[in-house]
């Protein structure tokens, strides 16, 4: 797996997901259930992953619609 996008924004993080389903990408997110160990005060960074041979679609997917890193 390929990491997209890391990221403390889950409006970003939600979108790019969208994005990259509706592409008919498949998109794991880490890191969701950090928020139990930070306090739930959202410092704690997500990653947007995808499978290695999606990744070069992917960016240009997440980079045409102006959320990539």
């Amino acid at each position: 797996m390929k990491e997209l996008l890391r990221t403390t924004d889950p409006v970003r993080l939600s979108h790019a997901v969208s994005i990259l389903d509706d592409e008919g990408i498949p998109a794991f997110e880490m890191d969701q259930h950090m928020s139990v160990l930070e306090g739930s005060i959202g410092i704690l960074p997500r990653r947007l992953m995808v499978a290695d041979r999606d990744e070069f679609m992917a960016r240009a997917i997440l980079r045409e619609a102006g959320l990539h890193d």
